[in-house]
Order: structure tokens, then sequence, then C-alpha cells
């Protein structure tokens, strides 16, 4: 029985507040460690918009001769160090942040060369830590804000900053260990901000009231409890990703140690049920094996859900149906053809762009790793919202 779960075979069954940060809030969350308030001056200059590059063929490039010429049309950019969050910014370009360097570069669709454009200071990346999640402000164009979801020697954080400046605490004392950090982060519609957290190897804080460890969190953005919060739901081994569909729901991929790798639905109050189900624990939209699994990205377009997996070294795609449910087995690409598949980020022209993994210490890495792929999925995707 998975997870120690009784599934009953249902496996496939707020504006942003204030441009400078004036502290963390009241509620617990004190400023500590490495990041300590300070100005945040000036909006980032992350260079002007490119232009729109030729659409690669869905999936794989159609021609391994031109290829061969040109470069893989899918890769825009190469030879970086375990790309792990990344963001679609308003001009079409990205920035993808390094989990073991706390580098963060520009890339580009038209395959331009990647521009440094700063490096975040304070990480600690022993076991699976480091620069984990970004997020961009949802008032972005106004306040050049970025949103990082990191690990300290003593926690892991929220911290926010403009490109260059000092970044500053949103929400800190989020526990800290070997494995299981957790890192992801999205903007919900009203400005309010989602936190994926991990067990971090301890199973039982999952579902520990006390703990902030194994839980999807809900916070403004002086890291201040949202409702009830900050918990918003509890019981998850470890929230690689989050996502949100058309009608807002929100999407979580968690990383299990032990048994099959998940995709939940999560609501406020759920209970995902690590690591012990109960009555009210809420089963999951689907499920995979570990050795299809390693679920470290999620991205939603339309009824679709597309799913990086590191160990299964490819994306699912896993389609629902009004209601949320899975309507047939999911589907994959990109199959072992690029490695390690982490970060899923759709961007306004309906691609995704996909951070390999493969110098993490468990890849195999070729001379160009790690790199960032932007891709049409084969299909596309359905226009209708979830």
């Amino acid at each position: 029985m998975s997870r120690q779960r009784a599934r009953g075979g249902r496996c496939l069954a707020a504006a942003l507040l204030a441009v400078v940060l004036a502290g963390c809030g009241s509620d617990g969350y004190e400023p500590a460690g490495p990041f300590r308030p300070q100005p945040e001056g000036p909006p980032p200059q992350v260079g002007p918009p490119t232009e729109s590059p030729q659409a690669p063929a869905p999936g794989d490039p159609a021609d391994p001769e031109s290829e061969e010429e040109a470069g893989d049309p899918n890769v825009v950019a190469s030879g970086l160090t375990v790309p792990t969050g990344l963001v679609v910014l308003p001009d079409g370009s990205a920035v993808v942040g390094e989990r073991e360097t706390g580098r963060l570069l520009q890339v580009f669709p038209d395959r331009s060369p990647a521009r440094e454009l700063m490096t975040v200071g304070g990480i600690d990346t022993t076991g699976d830590g480091g620069l984990l999640g970004l997020a961009i402000s949802p008032t972005f164009t106004e306040d050049g804000l970025f949103y990082a979801y990191v690990s300290t020697a003593t926690d892991n954080r929220v911290v926010r900053f403009p490109m260059g400046g000092t970044p500053n605490p949103v929400l800190t004392g989020i526990p800290r260990g070997e494995s299981h950090n957790g890192g992801g982060l999205v903007f919900a519609p009203d400005g309010t901000l989602f936190v994926g957290t991990g067990d971090t190897g301890t199973p039982a804080l999952a579902q520990d009231p006390a703990s902030l460890a194994g839980k999807v969190l809900h916070v403004d953005v002086f890291g201040r409890p949202v409702g009830a919060g900050p918990v918003h739901s509890t019981g998850h081994s470890d929230v690689t990703a989050l996502c949100l569909g058309g009608e807002q729901t929100l999407y979580a991929t968690d990383d299990s140690a032990q048994g099959p790798d998940e995709l939940d639905a999560v609501r406020e109050g759920s209970d995902a049920g690590w690591p012990t189900a109960g009555p009210d624990s809420t089963d999951p939209v689907v499920e995979f094996d570990p050795a299809e699994g390693g679920l470290a990205g999620c991205a939603v377009a339309g009824r679709t859900v597309f799913l990086g997996a590191l160990d299964g070294r490819r994306i699912h795609t896993v389609q629902l149906d009004s209601s949320g449910e899975i309507t047939d087995e999911p589907s994959e690409f990109l199959t072992e053809r690029y490695g390690r598949l982490r970060t899923v980020v759709l961007d306004g022209e309906g691609a995704l762009w996909i951070t390999t993994s493969n110098k993490d210490g468990v890849g195999t890495p070729t001379p160009d790793d790690d790199r960032v792929l932007r891709v049409f999925p084969p299909g596309g995707a359905e226009d209708s919202p979830l």
C-alpha cells in the first residue's frame, strides 16, 4: 500500500502591499541569518525584449542534420550548474537560478548567450539545499521584485530582492535538513504567496501542526499568515513545485522518500496523508512509480498538467477533466533525451521552459550540461480552462 495510504485503487483517479520590505511581520517569523533588511534599491535592468524565435518542432527537433549544423533548437542555454528555479519575464526572456552557486542568469528564447545578473549570497548547499525556487512579484513591471526560496545553514526561507539588490527575508524559520527541503513558490491571483516545504527527512513533521515542514504555506508578501495560516495544507513529503490551474486550483508535486511520487490538488485545510493516512486525507490526482518519478516541476496549460521528472528523465503530461479528475493514463515526451528534467514553466506563447539537473551528483552530465530548454509540447495544450 503506497505511502501507508488506503486509496482503494484511485491511483489515477493581494495585490503587492509595498515596494520596500518593512520586516517579516509579527507572527513569529523574524529576520535572521545573513539576510538583514536593507533598502531594496531600484527595479532591475534586464535588457530589452528579444524577438520571438522560430518555433521548434513539437517535443523534438525534426531534422537531425540541421541540429548538427545549427545546434539543438530546443536548447536556449548550456554549461550551467544545476539550474533549479526559473521565471519567465514580461519581455519573453527568463531568469534561471543555479541551486549550488546562487547565480541568477538571464536566458533568451532566441538562444543568445546567457547573461549573468547577480549571485544570491548566504545560501547553504548541504544535501539538496541551496537556491531552490523563484517567483516574480505580481506587479513586477512596477516593482521589479524577485522572490526566492533558499536554504541557509540554519533554516529554509523566502527572501525577496530587486535584481542586484540585497535579499530581504519574507518568511524564515522553515525547517532545514539534509534532504526534502521543498522549494515550491507560486503567487495567487490576489497577490498572496504559496510556499511548498519538505519534511527534511523526518516524516512525522509533515503532520505536526507546530512545524512548517512538509506543508504548503500561504502568506502575504511580508510573510504574514493568510486566513488561518500560515499552514494551508499538511501531510506532504517534499513539495518541490507548485502551479495554479485556470480556476485557481493549486497543484503540488510531492517527491516521496518511500513509494510513489504524486501530483496533489491542494485545498485549504487538506491533509495529503504523509506519513499516515487518516479518514480525512485526500487522494492524489495521480501517482508515479519511483523509476518514473522524482517529480520536481509543474506547469498547467488548459486542462493539461506538465510535470518534470528527475528520476524518470522525461516530462509527464496529465490530462484532466472539468472536475480535475485524470481522464487517461499520463503520456510523456523528451524521455531519456536530456537526462534529469527538473523545473517546468509555461510562457505566454505556450512553450515550456525546462531545466536539466545532470550535475546534481545523481545524473550523468554531458559536456553541455546543465541546460535550459524551450520546447513546444506535442499536440499543444487545450484552450479551455480547468
